[in-house]
């Protein structure tokens, strides 16, 4: 799974994934500081199973914090783009190359409308973020347009020749973005295209096409970014009624950046996505004004600083993945005595089956059982698995 994370130049796209990820990337204040992408590892917080069981785990990857576990996930920070991009107008073509292996998208707008369509600051509110919100659906659509139509007259000839249903040449054409032929059915009955031969699509077929593609295998997720700037909450309730379809969130990547390198260095106690913070050692006056700041006008106004719901929301919701543990009935613990060192992030609706060939596909070829760790149930191979499940797998040796 790989979240990009979106935008355009300088709406604080960039610190937003360093502080997911606190990696080290370029943060400035003009247009194209990122020029390639940024990959890194966020973390997404799900309570530690071993809690219930009066223990704490100890993560092979990812860490502990509290009651809390973070998994995982891995993240992109494409170059910010422009209008035009599916065009190659500023960063284009290399942000669309670098965004077709995300599963979702986190698009961080400048919620206090204080960065003009160019990525150039400007006084809040004169720049409307809707407009933000449209231009990058806009510019996905047009970029997956031009994927459908790349070589799209010989390709609907010679499928036609062959006889192939059009659900299984779309899926076989857009296999790059992830496109099934599962989807590629639900699209075309959707459009009313099944009884129409591909040769005979016209562009605003071809148009409807890529939208449905990029909303279907390009979910999205806006991270209202800079709220705490003069026009934010106003500009916030005003997009949130006009885009309904969309999961929007408040944030402040600037003062969760803040909060992580605080806490990195010792000088705070803080869990990401918590309300609050504790001070754990000595600071100078600039450090204790800066986080008296986000304590009271982010924490105590938005309760949190928002990255980490909005990474969590992203994969949990918008994506309905779920987190599973592999552990035992009789013993929690590896061979090394870590405390369910595992966890791995599931599709929806996945089974038992599904969770053993995950682990190792002999324990799916082999497989006789799962065990719920939590009631020492035991469950078959079509199981629906839920979030948070300790599961332990039978197989014949």
């Amino acid at each position: 799974m790989q979240i990009g994370v979106v935008g355009k130049p300088n709406v604080g796209k960039s610190t937003f994934f360093k502080a997911a990820t606190l990696a080290e990337v370029e943060i400035a204040n003009y247009p194209f500081a990122t020029i390639k992408p940024n990959s890194g590892v966020g973390y997404v917080k799900i309570n530690d199973a071993a809690v219930q069981f009066g223990k704490t785990s100890n993560p092979r990857e990812g860490f502990v914090l509290g009651k809390s576990r973070f998994v995982p996930v891995q993240m992109v920070d494409v170059a910010g783009l422009v209008p035009g991009a599916h065009e190659g107008k500023g960063m284009g073509n290399q942000f669309m190359n670098d965004l077709s292996q995300a599963d979702v998208l986190i698009h961080v707008v400048d919620i206090s409308g204080s960065t003009n369509d160019k990525g150039e600051q400007v006084d809040p509110p004169s720049h409307d973020p809707a407009d933000d919100i449209k231009f990058l659906e806009e510019e996905l659509d047009y970029w997956i347009l031009a994927l459908v139509k790349k070589g799209w007259d010989r390709f609907s000839r010679g499928m036609q020749q062959t006889h192939i249903e059009a659900h299984i040449a779309i899926a076989k054409h857009l296999s790059g973005l992830g496109c099934k032929e599962e989807l590629s059915k639900k699209i075309i009955e959707k459009l009313n295209l099944k009884g129409k031969h591909m040769i005979d699509w016209d562009d605003d077929d071809l148009m409807d096409i890529a939208k449905e593609v990029r909303k279907e295998t390009k979910p999205m997720i806006i991270a209202c970014n800079k709220i705490d700037v003069k026009g934010a909450e106003e500009n916030y309730e005003r997009i949130k009624k006009q885009f309904p379809d969309y999961t929007m969130i408040k944030c402040s990547a600037e003062s969760e950046l803040a909060l992580r390198e605080a806490a990195k260095h010792g000088l705070i106690e803080y869990i990401p996505g918590a309300s609050t913070f504790e001070i754990k050692g000595n600071m100078n006056e600039k450090q204790k004004a800066a986080l008296g700041f986000i304590k009271e006008n982010i924490l105590g106004k938005h309760t949190s600083t928002g990255v980490q719901n909005i990474l969590d929301t992203a994969v949990f919701e918008v994506l309905g993945y779920i987190a599973i543990f592999p552990g035992g009935v009789a013993k929690l613990e590896d061979s090394e005595g870590r405390v369910l060192p595992d966890c791995f992030l599931m599709p929806p609706n996945s089974t038992t089956l599904d969770f053993a060939f995950r682990l190792h596909t002999d324990f799916g070829k082999r497989f006789i059982r799962a065990i719920d760790v939590k009631t020492k149930r035991a469950v078959g191979k079509e199981h629906r698995l839920i979030h948070e499940d300790v599961v332990e797998i039978v197989a014949d040796a």
